[in-house]
C-alpha cells in the first residue's frame, strides 16, 4: 500500500513539474514575441499597428501572434511593461551607486532620449489612448504609477545625499520631470537638433528647484 502511495505521490509531482515546464515555456515564448514587435509598434505607434502588421514585419506569423497574444491591446501592453520594468530595474541602480546621484540621474535620462526615442513615443502614445480606450486603462495606470515611485526615490535620493528635502509632492516632482522629458522628446522627434543637448541643463535646473 506504501508503495502505490509513494507512486501516486512521484505521478503527481512530476505533473506539477510539467505544467510548471510548460507554464514557463509559455511566458518565455510571450517575451520572446514582445521582443521581435517592439520594432513595429514603436515606428508606427497604437492607431496604425494590428496584430497582420506586426507579423508582416516579424518572422512571426499572425496565427501564432494571436495564439500568444489575446489581441493588440494584450501585445502593447505586455511590450510597454516588459521595457518599463526594464527601464525601472535599470534606474534604481543609480541608487546603489557611490557617484553622484543627480548626475547619474541627468545622464542616464539625457541618453535614454537619444537612444530609446521610439519606445518613449510608444509610451507616451498608449498613454494618450488611455483617454478613450478603457481596456488597458489599468495597465497603464500602473505602469505610471510604477515611474512616479522610480523618478520620487531618485529625486529623494538627490535630495538626502545633498542634505536638502523635496521642495513639492513626489507625485508633481514625477509631473514636472516627465513634462520637461516629454517636452524635449517632441522637439527630438521634430528635428530639433537644440532639444537634445539642452535637456541635461534644464533637467538640472529643473533639480535645482525642487530641492531646498
Amino acid at each position: 500500500m506504501s508503495t502505490k502511495v509513494a507512486e501516486h505521490k512521484q505521478v503527481v509531482r512530476r505533473r506539477k513539474i510539467d505544467q510548471l515546464s510548460k507554464i514557463d515555456k509559455f511566458a518565455q515564448r510571450r517575451a520572446q514575441l514582445a521582443n521581435s514587435a517592439l520594432r513595429t509598434l514603436a515606428e508606427l505607434g497604437y492607431a496604425r499597428t494590428s496584430l497582420r502588421e506586426i507579423a508582416q514585419n516579424s518572422e512571426f506569423s499572425h496565427g501564432v501572434l494571436h495564439y500568444y497574444f489575446r489581441d493588440k491591446v494584450d501585445l502593447i501592453t505586455y511590450c510597454v511593461r516588459q521595457y518599463k520594468a526594464t527601464t525601472i530595474t535599470r534606474y534604481d541602480q543609480i541608487l546603489t551607486e557611490t557617484d553622484d546621484v543627480r548626475e547619474r540621474f541627468v545622464t542616464g535620462m539625457s541618453t535614454s532620449l537619444t537612444q530609446d526615442t521610439d519606445m518613449h513615443r510608444l509610451w507616451y502614445d498608449l498613454r494618450g489612448q488611455t483617454m478613450f480606450e478603457e481596456s488597458f486603462r489599468d495597465d497603464v495606470r500602473d505602469i505610471d504609477h510604477s515611474i512616479e515611485r522610480m523618478i520620487g526615490r531618485i529625486v529623494s535620493q538627490c535630495a538626502e545625499r545633498a542634505g536638502l528635502r523635496l521642495a513639492v509632492p513626489s507625485g508633481l516632482v514625477y509631473a514636472l520631470v516627465d513634462g520637461v522629458f516629454q517636452h524635449a522628446l517632441l522637439g527630438h522627434l521634430a528635428g530639433d537638433e537644440r532639444a537634445a543637448v539642452e535637456f541635461p541643463d534644464q533637467l538640472g535646473a529643473l533639480l535645482d528647484r525642487l530641492l531646498v
